[in-house]
């Protein structure tokens, strides 16, 4: 599998570079970046390791890979300026998406190819991806939540010194302030976490509040996350490389067949596999877990709809 990160001279596109490198899986990893120099010297950084981790070809290049590639990583995305509101950001990266998108169609995907949409807001922009490549649907996919869960699970394991790798819990909604946790299928082992040793419901708020602020925290300590941000996009990747059909809060177009939410997209259960977002799965919510999922979906339609108003009405001037 190939696999082109537009963004690749940034640190979310780097990170996750790394973590495909590690993880040894696909073959050829190319990064993108309207900074050349940046994403040549990743590159070359990268390929220095390769001797001590597997066989690929890693290399920097233009929109001349989107034609070969099987797999398209857009991480591209612009940080907050002093005093500019969210919604003047989205702006600004709607229009600066957009402009990928045009690139990416222009230069030719092939049938068969996957998009992963990483740059934020990751549900309005996976959307609008869907709505312009002219793929199906299925084969554009945000990494929605997949952060999310594996904050949430890393903090609830630290909380309670239990092992990461068999702690299973899920983050549900939109990437940002109405996400949802679900508690109702949260478990350690084959133990539900109720049951734990140890758990409270004070615990459970103050491992959800960190959670949703984990972004801004990385934020002000790093000057924003990398690392889980790139195992994240593996863990999606490697899904789709290896047909794994793992069951993964991406985020996809919603058409009403999943909890009944539907012309928005958002994060729910869904298996992962060789043809991207193979089948959404609704499992068992409490019904406070269901309301705030579809007060989640809601939440997100004013500002998409701004959005592709925005675009279509930028697309005819």
């Amino acid at each position: 599998m190939k696999v082109s990160i537009i963004g690749g001279g940034g640190l979310v596109g780097s990170c996750a570079a790394y973590a495909l490198q590690c993880g040894g899986i696909v073959r050829e990893i190319a990064l993108l970046d309207l900074n050349e120099n940046l994403a040549a010297g990743h590159a070359l950084d990268l390929m220095h390791g390769g001797p001590s981790v597997a066989d690929q070809v890693i290399l920097s290049g233009g929109y001349d890979q989107i034609p070969s590639s099987d797999l398209i990583c857009i991480t591209a995305g612009l940080r907050r300026k002093p005093d500019e509101s969210r919604l003047e950001l989205i702006h600004r990266n709607t229009d600066l998406f957009d402009g990928i998108l045009n690139s990416v169609r222009a230069a030719g995907l092939k049938p068969t190819a996957k998009v992963l949409v990483v740059s934020n807001p990751v549900d309005i922009l996976t959307y609008l991806a869907a709505s312009k490549l002219g793929l199906p649907a299925n084969q554009v996919l945000g990494l929605g939540t997949q952060l999310d869960t594996i904050r949430f699970c890393s903090l609830i394991a630290d909380q309670l010194k239990s092992s990461p790798t068999q702690t299973r819990a899920l983050i549900l909604g939109e990437h940002g302030d109405s996400m949802i946790p679900v508690w109702s299928s949260a478990a350690i082992g084959s133990l539900s976490l109720e049951k734990y040793p140890g758990w409270t419901n004070v615990i459970a708020d103050r491992i959800f509040a960190r959670t949703k602020n984990s972004g801004a925290e990385c934020l002000s300590k790093k000057g924003g996350a990398g690392f889980a941000v790139g195992i994240a996009i593996r863990d999606v990747i490697h899904s789709i490389a290896l047909n794994q059909n793992r069951i993964m809060p991406v985020s996809t177009i919603q058409d009403g067949a999943c909890y009944g939410i539907r012309d928005v997209a958002i994060s729910v259960p869904t298996v992962v596999g060789i043809g991207g977002a193979v089948q959404r799965i609704e499992i068992d919510l409490w019904p406070k877990e269901l309301q705030g999922l579809r007060a989640s979906a809601a939440a997100i339609k004013p500002t998409l709809d701004t959005v592709m108003k925005r675009v279509s009405t930028t697309s005819l001037v």
